[in-house]
């Protein structure tokens, strides 16, 4: 069974053409190294909740929409072998500063899931 990083952010509004842009190349990257797919979606119809949700998980703030996205492996150790090398790739030099991000990465969260069903 496959192997799934699954990341939830803030965006600002204002910030999803630059965040577009950022993941098509980031998505690109990770296919060339071996991903099965980068899948990025932003809300829409994604309400708060009484205890949780998406938009109280990331604490989103006026003028910011939720992006859920995930990254799909054949394997756990496949993820970490492409992960490895995905981070190394100067191509991707830029993104790795949290002050050139188009969100606010302290509010993002994200991690590893092995697959319990798949159709």
């Amino acid at each position: 069974m496959s192997y799934v990083d699954g990341f939830v952010v803030p965006v600002p509004q204002q910030n999803l053409a630059a965040y577009r842009t950022m993941a098509r190349k980031a998505g690109k990257i990770w296919r060339e190294h071996g991903a099965l797919e980068y899948i990025e979606c932003v809300a829409d119809d994604v309400k708060p909740g009484k205890l949780t949700s998406f938009p109280q998980a990331v604490k989103l703030k006026d003028g910011e929409v939720v992006v859920f996205s995930w990254i799909v492996y054949a394997s756990r150790r496949d993820r970490d072998r492409i992960n490895k090398l995905v981070m190394t790739d100067p191509r991707l030099a830029a993104m790795m500063d949290p002050k050139s991000l188009p969100f606010d990465a302290r509010r993002m969260f994200f991690g590893g899931f092995k697959t319990l069903v798949e159709l």
